[in-house]
């Protein structure tokens, strides 16, 4: 129940037993005096009801944010687009590539917590997360620190469009190591997602946003995004995540080993 939601009639304003006796009181006027509909709630909306309900009450979640600057990653998305015209790379796709490359640094947070015991993964493979109106899916990008970039942003278009269209089959969203979860074409500038369980980690990244930062002195505009990475504390401990938060962080603000390590690109 939240507190804020009701008016104490105890001394002072305080919340006493009555109070909460009158709150039912409260929500059958609501729905007397209220327009309303009932409707029942599709298949997915169920799985996602009882999916995220249980892994919000049984992991125990901590949050971390970091702030990265993402000028020179915009100035590599713009000359790789320039360079590779029939594939356009999305900024989304470039933070799938250094999520992975992040996660293959940091092989101990490739971990999960299943009955009592802590699974570590040999392969890192990257969740989606994809809106639909139905509700929220999660393809898997497979091996995603092995491919290289034009190779994601394909594969990515594809598994979105099938997601769309209903062909997705259960061998494309089963499983995952490390989810990602990007609102910011909504314009969301931070937030916070929950872990989809048995992962440990699922990162939230918010909108591009302009910023002025003070520099040797000199004032000058920069863009900026925050991530905020959801963690199991049964599976890692505050400066694991830390770490990995900090190499992602690294990788996004010196982005040319996105372009290293894909294979896919030519370096000029």
């Amino acid at each position: 129940i939240d507190l804020s939601s009701l008016k104490g009639s105890g001394p002072g304003g305080r919340i006493v037993k009555i109070d909460f006796e009158n709150l039912d009181k409260r929500v059958q006027e609501f729905f007397t005096t209220s327009k309303y509909s009932t409707q029942k709630p599709s298949s997915m909306r169920k799985i996602i009801a009882e999916r995220t309900t249980k892994a919000k009450n049984n992991i125990p979640h901590f949050y971390l944010t970091i702030e990265s600057n993402v000028d020179k990653l915009l100035k590599l998305r713009k000359q790789i687009n320039q360079q590779y015209q029939n594939t356009k790379i999305s900024v989304n796709d470039i933070f799938v590539k250094a999520l992975s490359m992040a996660q293959k640094m940091n092989p101990e947070s490739n971990v999960s917590w299943i009955n009592n015991q802590l699974v570590k993964y040999s392969s890192v493979d990257v969740s989606l997360a994809v809106a639909l109106k139905e509700g929220l899916v999660t393809p898997i990008i497979k091996n995603t620190d092995l491919k290289g970039l034009l190779e994601i942003s394909i594969e990515i278009k594809e598994l979105v469009n099938k997601a769309k269209s209903g062909k997705l089959l259960p061998e494309d969203y089963n499983g995952g190591t490390i989810s990602i979860s990007n609102l910011g074409m909504y314009g969301i500038s931070e937030f916070t997602a929950i872990i989809s369980e048995p992962q440990s980690m699922i990162l939230a990244i918010g909108s591009i946003q302009k910023k002025l930062i003070l520099e040797d002195g000199n004032i000058r505009e920069t863009n900026i995004v925050n991530s905020t990475l959801s963690v199991d504390h049964r599976a890692l401990d505050g400066a694991t995540a830390a770490k990995f938060l900090k190499d992602f962080n690294d990788i996004l603000e010196n982005p040319f080993n996105i372009w290293l390590q894909s294979k896919d690109l030519e370096i000029k």
